[in-house]
């Protein structure tokens, strides 16, 4: 949602609007993550936004003083854990939200601009503009995979993780790790996606989809064939900003509004992820730059 949180309840038939009248920090809404009757907004410039009552009502949490630490670009929890990815740097609450700690660089993120956050236990994925940054202790210490590593562009947008295998979205295509991240495959059009240039990736068994400026590619055996979806298959827009699966539904983010399908041999997928996803078009002046691109030529 570009203006305040649009929720619905009856299958996106129609939609309920929460904004700053609700308690919301801020209109321009970047990501949204939902748990329960939990709803939490990363907002543009006022830090998080958290629901308890399904969207009724909002309290509004900031991330320190800094200026940059407020513009929350992903979202993402798990119990009282609240992850916020920033422009400036990573925030952590244990509290629900009353107080947050920063991690840096200084703590081995690959940058202190991030696009996307995803946490499992005691590991946190940070999709940062200099890599995936990875913690296995909570945010104390990071260790950050690069190209070096096999990743497609340091520019990571998104990250999703599901058991042993990590995904990330990259500026050069989606790269995907069976060994915690030291090393990576990486996918592009070569290996039958629509665009290199990933900004949002969800995976579910064998099935992975990933949400690009060209449309949405969807494997359904973890990476070998690829199908791809565009505006012709009904999106919205090519521009696809983010995706999430559930049953045989699939959900897109585009320049244009949210697009959903029916496809039957999408398997049941796990836990809400990161919706990173528009929370990725962030700050990263090259992917600005892509989306007016993109936008102009649709135009």
């Amino acid at each position: 949602a570009a203006a305040g949180v649009g929720i619905s309840s009856n299958g996106g038939s129609s939609f309920t609007n929460y904004t700053t009248a609700n308690g919301l920090g801020n209109n321009a809404v970047r990501a949204v993550y939902v748990s329960g009757s939990s709803i939490y907004a990363a907002t543009m410039g006022e830090g998080v936004s958290i629901s308890s009552n399904g969207g009724s009502s909002f309290t509004n949490y900031t991330i320190g003083n800094d200026v940059a630490n407020n513009y929350v670009q992903g979202v993402y929890a798990s119990g009282s854990n609240i992850y916020a990815a920033t422009a400036g740097g990573l925030g952590i609450s244990t509290n629900g939200g009353s107080s947050f700690t920063n991690y840096t660089t200084a703590n081995g993120l690959g940058s202190n601009e991030l696009f996307g956050v995803y946490a499992s236990g005691s590991s946190i994925y940070a999709a940062t503009g200099g890599g995936l940054s990875i913690s296995s202790n909570g945010g104390s210490n990071f260790t950050n995979y690069t190209t070096a590593n096999g990743l497609g562009s340091n520019h990571v947008f998104g990250v999703y993780a599901s058991g042993s295998s990590i995904y990330a979205a990259t500026e050069g295509g989606l790269s995907i790790s069976s060994t915690g991240g030291s090393s990576f495959t990486n996918y592009t059009t070569a290996n039958g996606l629509v665009d290199n240039y990933v900004i949002s990736v969800y995976a579910s068994g064998s099935s992975i989809y990933a949400a690009t400026i060209g449309g949405l590619s969807i494997s359904t055996d973890a990476g070998s064939n690829w199908s791809n979806y565009t505006t012709a298959n009904g999106l919205g827009d090519n521009t696809a900003h983010g995706v999430y699966a559930s049953g045989s539904s699939i959900y897109v983010a585009t320049n244009s509004g949210l697009s959903i399908a029916q496809l039957p041999t999408t398997p049941v997928p796990g836990p809400l992820p990161v919706a990173g996803a528009a929370a990725a078009f962030g700050f990263s002046r090259k992917l600005r730059r892509r989306l007016r691109a993109a936008a102009s030529t649709s135009c």
